[in-house]
């Protein structure tokens, strides 16, 4: 039984099957779950191993290379980028694209057990290496707590317990602070009084950890019971500890510790990281989300519970929002439905002005349908509402109604010709349902390469192809199924005379079929004129800018501060300080819309959004994140802040960068140079600078080698050390407690273990000259040696304070990013320094390689374009398979060119650049055209089929077929409109509406006149 006669012969059936999609559309919707951005997995992970005291080099000797070795032994490797600087070593793993989420665990249980095997080869001294997986975390409430009038332990305590309430909400996988600064007891004592006194500083030092370290005691057996033994002893107050007595076994003096030294509790003065919120100190408090939750349900509840805990936050302690992703992602989600009911409207308002009342409600009937059936899907497959499955949905809006088009004007045709609706039902659908299903298939597969993409991009863009897929193919089913069940019950059958009525007398048809007999009198003009059109569309594409992906519409941008290499991080918070008052002030002074403003200091942020890339340690990072009152206001001040820092703070470099909603590369431009002498690759990168400084186009030209640092090397004369029996350690250790700090013990207050840290009082500490004052104790001879008699001088030296590596190699890349304001795209800007970087001689074993946006779109494409050689040969292979031909498919395939002229044509007009998403765009417009020309061919094959003379059948199919390609066309296009003024579907509804508006008017055109050159047709009136 023919399908739509099944469908219009079981009405029950039918109407359940609509009820189905209807009640079921709508409850899945409810259901599905939010986000702001599609499930990503970062494939990412970080090896940290502390090795203090050594050189940036011997890091990378000792520790880098041997766990590099161990590392590139596992299959997935990507790439492995180190970090070595004095004492510490940072190796970033990062895995193939091929891995997905469910294989990674295994992966970095991997990475743990190579890391763990080659423990073993460390040097001495050598930390426990620490493996960080978990950087696919993305807190998506960030909030600020902070207060002037507060201690760090004050906020810090209310931070934990914030920690603890806001873990226990429904839907919150963990919660995370940051910022906050080691609390420890310090112990300043003299070296000079030490050495009055002779006193031994590592006898005082065993003392304070001994004393206070929790050992087992044992119990005792007193009758039938077993009592715990625990003596006192350990230090409750820094009181007690100043009543240690450290008189030398022996001595008959009574000296107690607080008599030679000064003792209080204070904060790390070398934090890692530190936060500020507008201008005071802060704690920043991430809060994760459960994967597949609704973000916007989760958010309001850990919003409610906040409001509930209100009254326990101290008055004058401030608890501010730096990101609410619920907020974004309910913003987001209601702009984008709105989108989608005003692409619904524009629709069904197209179909109703050209096919009538009862076919513009049938339309928008089984849209609406069809949209609801994929509601279903999603929820079954666990694809959220987010940026891509919304925008998926609104570009497929105006194809989803092609297919019950074709059905709905074949049974409308029908009926004018005297067929009954159940017969006029049949025929079409018999005629039609296969044509169609390859179409959409072909539809279906031009998106494929979006699914099929295993590169970064195409994991953040795959629900785009799956949310299409359903679509189209539900569409299908409606067009075929629910299409001809309501077609039948909303239209009525012509009377028998009306079956000779011809049904293409309109306006539209006449004036078309004149065009065409026109064109087809002048086919080798025609197709000159179109080819010509081609090639002004590809030397037009040539002026057309290029991005990756765009900047995202969240109002927030990024200040990157870089003070020079070897800036204390205290320093750099004072220099972040000055410029947060500067911003502050002038924000009351001008209403330039700044809403809030936060600054991180040693590092980056928590990654609040998927996109964004937190930077890592460095003292004399910074980075302010500035909220503002909307894009307009970000475009404006951005300038204005850009010139405040380079006029007033000029000594560091700065680095200003939107919201991305891609990946965020480093610096947009990166020019990679490998090779093994330090010098060589500064002298290299000094040139490639140079280029990269005169070109107006650039600015933030920094490397991420960095500036050179002084380094103080006391020469150790060995021979008066033996005599005085100071051994290189000794001389180490006097250093380290005289002007660091030394770790001697721990201190316990209830749950906080606070570092016990020996140095001398300030006065020595700070000076330099205490250099030649220091006293040494020598562990053989237990007296102090003064530093003079062992150190012949205090020699200053320069180092490399960085040593970068990518893939075992070292690596100094220069980095750069399009001048703020110049209206210049990071292709444009490359391609303006590339050639003259390129013409660096290089030396032999170096070499060049182009990172940043060029190497990031590079291997986005790359990844796009290896799939569509298959997908395409498919496509063709469907149509040859609809047709049982290869002219045909060949005609077909012709037009699919065209679509350049409109998409050229488009993004010149609106001066809108090419990015990723435009080139998704391109490559589904394939789909689209062939679509159109399978619909075309298929009713010329139907034409000859009853007989007509080719060149009349020719020209009747396409005059049959105009009105469906064009409403197919136009609802499509119109159905885009509301995504032309979003930032990041903005240039890919350009590239479609134009892309297709052209294409569909060059195929009623071009279409028939290849056709009747094929199949060498004679066309006359």
């Amino acid at each position: 039984m023919n399908v739509a006669e099944y469908s219009i012969n079981h009405k029950v059936i039918s109407w359940m099957f609509a009820f189905l999609l209807l009640i079921g559309g709508s409850v899945a919707f409810t259901g599905l779950g939010q986000l702001e951005f599609p499930e990503f997995t970062i494939k990412q992970a970080l090896v940290i191993t502390a090795y203090p005291g050594a050189s940036p080099e011997q890091v990378e000797e000792e520790v880098t290379l041997p766990l590099e070795d161990a590392l590139q032994q596992l299959d997935g490797i990507k790439h492995i980028t180190s970090i070595n600087s004095a004492g510490l070593s940072q190796i970033q793993v990062e895995i193939k694209d091929s891995y997905d989420k469910h294989r990674l665990p295994q992966v970095w249980d991997e990475v743990r057990r190579k890391v763990n095997d080659t423990t073993g080869l460390l040097p001495p001294g050598t930390a426990k290496p620490q493996v960080i997986d978990d950087f696919g975390d993305v807190y998506g409430i960030l909030l600020n707590l902070s207060g002037n009038d507060f201690s760090n332990r004050e906020l810090s305590n209310y931070s934990d317990y914030l920690r603890r309430e806001l873990v226990l909400v429904p839907g919150v996988k963990k919660v995370s602070v940051v910022g906050d600064v080691t609390e420890q007891v310090v112990i300043e004592i003299s070296q000079q009084k030490l050495s009055a006194l002779g006193l031994d500083q590592n006898y005082i030092y065993g003392l304070v950890n001994n004393q206070n370290v929790v050992s087992n005691a044992g119990s005792i057996v007193i009758g039938d019971n077993r009592i715990r033994l625990h003596p006192t002893g350990e230090f409750s107050s820094v009181e007690e500890l100043s009543r240690l007595v450290v008189s030398s076994p022996g001595s008959t003096e009574l000296i107690y510790l607080g008599d030679i030294a000064n003792i209080e509790k204070d904060y790390d003065d070398t934090p890692n990281v530190l936060y500020h919120n507008r201008g005071e100190a802060a704690l920043s408090l991430g809060i994760a989300f459960s994967g597949g939750v609704n973000v916007v349900d989760v958010g309001q509840r850990v919003s409610e519970r906040l409001i509930e805990l209100e009254s326990q936050r101290p008055l004058g302690m401030s608890l501010d929002t730096v990101y609410n992703q619920s907020s974004a992602v309910d913003n987001t989600v209601q702009g984008f439905l709105i989108n989608l009911l005003e692409s619904i409207a524009i629709v069904i308002a197209v179909l109703l002005l050209f096919m009538g009342l009862r076919s513009g409600l049938l339309m928008g009937l089984i849209l609406l349908l069809t949209i609801l059936g994929t509601f279903i899907v999603m929820k079954v497959l666990d694809i959220e509402l987010q940026l891509i499955s919304l925008g998926a949905l609104i570009i497929a809006l105006g194809m989803l109604v092609d297919n019950a088009i074709v059905v709905t004007e074949g049974i409308l045709i029908g009926l004018q010709r005297g067929k009954t609706r159940l017969e006029a039902a049949k025929q079409v659908v018999s005629q039609t349902q296969w044509p169609l299903l390859g179409a959409t298939v072909i539809a279906i597969i031009a998106f494929a390469p979006i699914g099929l993409s295993q590169n970064a991009a195409g994991e953040f863009c795959r629900s785009l192809f799956q949310v299409l897929m359903i679509s189209l193919f539900i569409s299908w089913i409606t067009a075929i199924t629910l299409t001809p069940f309501f077609c039948n019950l909303l239209f009525k059958e012509a009377s028998p005379q009306a079956e000779q009525v011809d049904p293409y007398k309109g306006w539209l048809f006449t004036t078309y079929r004149s065009f065409l007999y026109f064109v087809l009198r002048f086919r080798l003009v025609t197709l000159s004129v179109v080819l010509a059109m081609l090639v002004t569309a590809v030397i037009g594409f040539g002026h057309i800018k290029n991005v990756f992906f765009p900047a995202s519409n969240t109002p927030i941008f990024f200040v990157d501060v870089w003070m020079p290499e070897g800036t204390d991080i205290k320093a750099t918070e004072r220099f972040t300080s000055e410029i947060e008052k500067k911003l502050l002030q002038e924000s009351e002074l001008n209403d330039s819309g700044l809403v809030h403003l936060t600054s991180v200091i040693g590092q980056g942020a928590q990654r609040f959004v998927l996109p964004y890339q937190p930077e890592k340690g460095y003292p004399a990072f910074a980075q302010l994140i500035v909220e503002m009152r909307d894009l307009a206001a970000v475009k404006a001040y951005m300038p204005q802040v850009e010139l405040l820092l380079n006029s007033h703070f000029p000594q560091a470099q700065y680095r200003f960068k939107n919201m991305e909603n891609g990946p965020s590369p480093a610096a947009k431009i990166e020019a990679r140079f490998y090779g093994e002498d330090p010098q060589v690759l500064r002298s290299l990168a000094a040139q490639a600078e140079m280029v990269f400084i005169n070109e107006p186009t650039m600015d933030g030209v920094r490397h991420d080698w960095r500036n050179q640092v002084p380094l103080i090397r006391p020469q150790l004369q060995n021979a008066q050390a033996r005599e005085t029996g100071i051994s290189k350690q000794d001389l180490d250790n006097a250093l380290l407690v005289n002007f660091s700090g030394k770790q001697i013990g721990l201190y316990r207050e209830t749950s906080h273990l606070l570092p016990i840290v020996a140095r001398a009082p300030a006065a020595e500490r700070l000076q330099a000259d205490s250099l030649w004052k220091m006293q040494i104790w020598s562990t053989e001879n237990n007296i102090f040696v003064p530093a003079t008699q062992v150190v012949s001088e205090f020699s200053t030296e320069w180092e490399n304070p960085l040593v970068m590596r990518r893939d075992r190699i070292r690596m100094l890349a220069v980095l750069g990013d399009p001048k703020l304001g110049s209206n210049e795209t990071a292709d444009s800007v490359h391609k303006k320094v590339r050639s003259k970087v390129e013409a660096i001689q290089l030396p032999a074993g170096y070499r060049l390689e182009w990172g940043g946006e060029f190497e990031s779109a590079g291997e986005a494409q790359t990844a796009v374009f290896s799939s569509i050689p298959m997908g395409y040969l498919a496509m063709f292979l469907i149509t040859v398979f609809l047709f049982n031909s290869v002219r045909q498919p060949l005609v077909i395939w012709f037009t699919v060119p065209l679509a350049l002229i409109g998409v050229s044509a488009g993004l010149l007009l609106f001066d809108a650049p090419f990015s990723f998403m435009a080139l998704l765009g391109l490559l589904s417009l394939s789909g689209m055209v062939i679509k159109n020309g399978i619909v075309l061919v298929d009713q010329i094959n139907l034409e000859l089929e009853e007989g007509k003379e080719p060149g009349f059948a020719l020209v009747d199919s396409c005059v049959s077929r105009v009105r469906p390609v064009m409403m197919a066309a136009i609802t499509t296009m119109l159905g885009m409109i509301p995504l032309i003024s979003d930032a990041f579907f903005g240039s890919m509804a350009i590239t479609i509406i134009f892309g297709l508006g052209f294409a569909s008017l060059l195929t009623l055109v071009v279409l028939p006149v290849m056709y009747s050159l094929v199949f060498n047709l004679k066309v006359t009136r």
